[in-house]
């Protein structure tokens, strides 16, 4: 995701775990709270995002596809990480100190702001077709969630309004709000986002502001009442969204598993990586991966595609072009394919037993094209298109092999190891 999104996100866990909490004895202890775990939860919720220092260790682009979402994305980094988050908070932060060390609750509540912000950043990251290898060293495989598109206002809205309720300047809380409502309609107007899911956004958004009156009339003006009731519907509502995008994901894979099958049966389909739309359950990009013939001698058939879950409402046509791509008028409403690539499976094989930068490009491809000396993951793409995984290897024989390499699982080892 994101980074104002995990941003908006920790500070809304912060918020929720301080309101969750029962009062401090002392106002003042209580104000040194609700902003140490305010800074915890956002700092905890981009911390493992520090893994961009490392991407000058490898040329571009292997770099950052290698060691950003690496070794701090991971459980068992998440454990050093909150240690070092923790006693960062301990002994940079006096007012924090001596707060943890005089209260129980306080403590408690640092360690799960700590704990908490970090496991969502993790979490977050897995739903998208990105993906995150989260059991390393246990487990050095890829998981991808294809769920939630990387940049997605529901998280915004969802815990960007609660939080409004914990500035206490009214212009400032105006401000943010303002901007919280303008991100959306500017996504919107710049064609990333449909009319209908702007609509859903706001709804959403004046039901937390609708729930938040409701508390603040029932308890005046409680400081450890404020904001939770709707912080905890804001998170309600991103687990249902998250809920939503699964039942829609089944639905999807069903129905692009069927067409390729009918266009091609003889194709055995190996995966198929989708991305979803922002706040749209509806609209779908896709990548096909596929093998045709016997291992030897087969061919690699990707294919990039959009869909619609609902294409009497929203036909493929309208789904927002500025994502992955428009389809063709002329494109079928329900499914529309927009690129494919062949190439034969001992070239991919070859390539990568010769070549080490690909060998090492191909520990993040799951979708991988190799044409004319250029390696691209069609996630990202239509082939001949360059985008941010696109690695020139024509000509790179005399560079020496990319070090270090971290050891992931190949994407596509069902490929390259014949399975």
């Amino acid at each position: 995701m994101d980074n104002l999104t995990h941003s908006v996100v920790g500070l809304g866990i912060g918020a929720l775990i301080d309101r969750s909490l029962a009062a401090e004895a002392n106002p003042d202890n209580g104000r040194i709270r609700s902003r140490m775990l305010l800074v915890i939860g956002c700092l905890a919720s981009n911390f493992p995002d520090l893994d961009l220092v490392l991407t000058p260790l490898l040329d571009p682009p292997l770099g950052y596809l290698l060691h950003h979402r690496g070794h701090t994305h991971t459980l068992l980094a998440a454990l050093f990480e909150a240690t070092l988050l923790l006693a960062l908070v301990w002994a940079l932060w006096p007012a924090a100190r001596r707060l943890q060390a005089a209260s129980s609750r306080a403590r408690w509540g640092a360690v799960l702001a700590s704990f908490g912000g970090l496991a969502l950043h993790i979490g977050m990251d897995s739903l998208n077709v990105y993906g995150v290898h989260p059991f390393w060293p246990f487990d050095p495989n890829w998981y991808y969630g294809d769920l939630v598109f990387i940049v997605e206002p529901v998280f915004w809205i969802a815990f960007g309004v609660p939080l409004a309720a914990l500035v206490r300047s009214r212009p400032l809380r105006l401000l943010w709000l303002a901007v919280i409502a303008l991100a959306p309609l500017a996504a919107t107007l710049l064609g990333f986002l449909q009319w209908g899911s702007f609509a859903g956004l706001l709804a959403l958004g004046l039901l937390l502001a609708w729930i938040q009156r409701r508390n603040d009339e029932h308890h005046g003006e409680s400081r450890s009442e404020r904001g939770r009731i709707a912080l905890a519907a804001g998170l309600a509502a991103c687990l249902a969204w998250v809920g939503v995008q699964a039942l829609s994901l089944q639905q999807a894979r069903a129905i692009v598993a069927a067409e390729v099958k009918r266009i091609d049966p003889g194709e055995r389909l190996l995966d198929t990586a989708l991305s979803a739309y922002p706040a749209n359950p509806l609209c779908w990009s896709f990548v096909t991966v596929a093998r045709t013939g016997a291992m030897g001698a087969g061919t690699v058939h990707l294919r990039r595609g959009m869909l619609s879950l609902a294409p009497g409402l929203t036909p493929v046509s309208h789904c927002p072009a500025r994502i992955a791509g428009p389809a063709l008028e002329d494109a079928p409403p329900q499914l529309a394919w927009q690129a494919e690539d062949r190439q034969p499976l001992a070239t991919l094989r070859q390539t990568a037993a010769r070549d080490c930068r690909v060998n090492a490009w191909l520990r993040f491809a799951r979708a991988p094209s190799l044409a004319d000396g250029v390696a691209t993951d069609l996630r990202w793409g239509e082939p001949g298109n360059r985008n941010f995984s696109t690695m020139t290897y024509a000509g790179q024989g005399a560079k020496p092999c990319p070090h270090p390499v971290p050891g992931w699982g190949y994407p596509r080892a069902d490929l390259l190891q014949g399975r």
